[in-house]
């Protein structure tokens, strides 16, 4: 059969693949592309991006742990007039769609960044980080309180016309809710999930190894958490939902795509293996192909069969 329709729309942006590049390990998507071609990914999602540059948390900040990493980087990054001035320009010459990640500390510095990438070429979307501490809640992150959501998506909504993707924390009680409530607030999209807290100590210097003592977990060791979650988010929005979490190989994507995500997103596998995109591009076109399917999009959701709501004792 012909090659099968891999094209996705992602809340109005379109994708020729349904692989993207998650915030964070990406960088702002000027490395990788000089060890392996990005032509497999439908959108690169940038580094978290502040209006003023933030310099994240104290060293030592990655550490791996059993089949997954825990990172403490505190969302480093240069500030929006470089990221406009100095890597836009580039991004705009490598093919995927850009989607930047949107970070701040309080609802007005979210609306700020999100007023400022309004209308720039090469911006195709913005994905909203509601994992960022609320300074003006006592640092209680965003997406942990469901009026919080609210309140942060609104006044991102209502500064830009690009397509919103809402990224989620999965520290939370329910996570359904959270999504929920972000669709209703004007998510076009929900992006999930962010990394699970995480820590790990020393036992010789009898201290916690990263410098910030707290980090975000990811890896193949937090997949089976993303999947159910995606899962849950999908019986409760109508929005479109992009799946990540521990993703590295093809068949963990079409798990994603097969609980109700529409695409998913590559993390931490781009650390040891830059190519991942392309394989799991191939490895997707080659079971769809296998059994006679055209598109993408005939699989989405396929596995939701049957009774959804047992939870474990």
């Amino acid at each position: 059969m012909a090659e099968p329709d891999l094209r996705v729309n992602l809340g109005g942006i379109k994708l020729q693949t349904p692989i993207l590049a998650a915030s964070g390990p990406y960088g702002s998507g000027l490395e990788y592309p000089k060890m392996a071609p990005c032509g497999a990914l439908g959108a690169i999602i940038v580094k978290g991006i502040s209006v003023d540059p933030w310099l994240g948390n104290p060293p030592p900040r990655l550490v791996e742990t059993a089949s997954g990493l825990l990172n403490s980087i505190g969302l480093q990054n240069p500030g929006l007039k470089f990221f406009v001035d100095h890597d836009l320009p580039a991004l705009r010459k490598l093919g995927p769609k850009i989607i930047v990640n949107i970070i701040g500390r309080t609802v007005e510095e979210y609306a700020a960044v999100a007023s400022e990438l309004n209308g720039l070429p090469g911006v195709d979307g913005l994905e909203v980080n509601i994992s960022c501490p609320n300074l003006k809640a006592g640092g209680m992150a965003f997406g942990t309180n469901p009026a919080l959501t609210a309140e942060v998506v609104k006044a991102v909504r209502a500064k830009t016309v690009l397509p919103l993707l809402v990224k989620l924390t999965p520290n939370v009680t329910d996570i359904a809710l959270i999504a929920k409530t972000a669709e209703e607030a004007g998510a076009d999209v929900i992006s999930l999930i962010n990394t699970l807290s995480g820590m790990l100590i020393d036992i010789e210097k009898v201290e916690p190894v990263l410098g910030n003592a707290f980090g975000g977990l990811s890896g193949p060791a937090i997949m089976p958490v993303a999947l159910k979650m995606v899962w849950q988010v999908a019986e409760t929005v109508s929005v479109p939902i992009l799946g990540m979490g521990g993703i590295t190989s093809a068949e963990d994507a079409l798990q994603f795509i097969m609980a109700g995500a529409r695409a998913v997103a590559l993390g931490s596998g781009l650390f040891y293996d830059p190519a991942l995109p392309d394989k799991v591009k191939k490895g997707i076109a080659g079971y769809l192909q296998r059994r006679g399917i055209s598109s993408l999009s005939l699989i989405e959701g396929s596995a939701r069969k049957g009774d959804t709501n047992n939870e474990p004792c």
